[in-house]
């Protein structure tokens, strides 16, 4: 969910490929190093991405972004047909498969179609990329919006992230709301639970401290709020299929 902050600022190069999926139901489908990014919508019907640990739902009410050169399987929960564009963009602005709540599919739909007739001449690559730029707009700031009441808990977990004293209980308390409301609306609203979604956090902080390779891994462990390294070790693993 981390990388929606920088939605607006990818440069999408090219899009590779638009089709219509049918999923049948009971069906589970193994996909190894995805060669471009994805956009998932659903027509009808519900799937589950499992990613490092992780389940993700596709339905009529979220949109799901897959990540370039990451594995995954796919189950099918309900028997449906998902349209699909795959892209290309400058950046890794992905690297897990990130489902976004939505609150109409119809207009995402809708470009989808206007992307397909458009495909059919080479002419139209300017107008295909317009539309789909459009895309990503809508869902930036339908995912602002979606925040609502949930604001202050991801502002708080945004900014104090490190803090190993930071609960749900805190969490549910900033949104005035009680813990298992603020759990099953979080999950609802984000696709992930809570907790997750402060892992997610955290691992995309560890990221960046890894990356300057000034701290030592059990130093960074300490700055992302982790309790111990082998805690930390564990769920950046989980998440990157990687150990730090």
């Amino acid at each position: 969910m981390i990388f929606l902050k920088n939605i607006e600022k990818i440069t999408v190069t090219d899009i590779s490929s638009i089709a219509t999926i049918v999923f049948p139901k009971g069906v589970v489908t193994n996909i190894s190093n995805r060669e471009s990014f994805g956009l998932s919508l659903c027509l009808e019907g519900q799937l589950t991405y499992s990613h490092n640990g992780r389940d993700v739902v596709s339905d009529k009410n979220r949109i799901v972004f897959l990540p370039k050169g990451e594995s995954y399987s796919i189950r099918g929960e309900k028997a449906g047909m998902f349209p699909l564009i795959n892209f290309f963009c400058d950046e890794d602005f992905c690297d897990t498969v990130v489902s976004i709540p939505i609150k109409n599919a119809q207009p995402y739909l809708a470009d989808f179609e206007k992307i397909k007739a458009l495909s059919l001449f080479e002419k139209n690559r300017l107008k295909i990329m317009s539309v789909f730029y459009g895309m990503l707009q809508r869902i930036s700031s339908e995912t602002t919006r979606s925040y609502g009441v949930l604001a202050p808990a991801i502002k708080l977990i945004e900014e104090e992230c490190f803090e190993r004293e930071l609960t749900i209980a805190t969490l549910a308390e900033k949104c005035n709301m009680s813990e298992v409301y603020f759990r099953r609306l979080f999950l609802s609203r984000m696709g992930v639970s809570p907790k997750q979604y402060l892992i997610d956090v955290r691992i995309e902080k560890a990221k960046q401290l890894l990356a300057d390779g000034v701290l030592k891994v059990n130093a960074i462990a300490e700055e992302c709020g982790f309790s111990c390294p082998m805690s930390f070790h564990r769920a950046f693993k989980a998440i990157t299929g990687q150990t730090p």
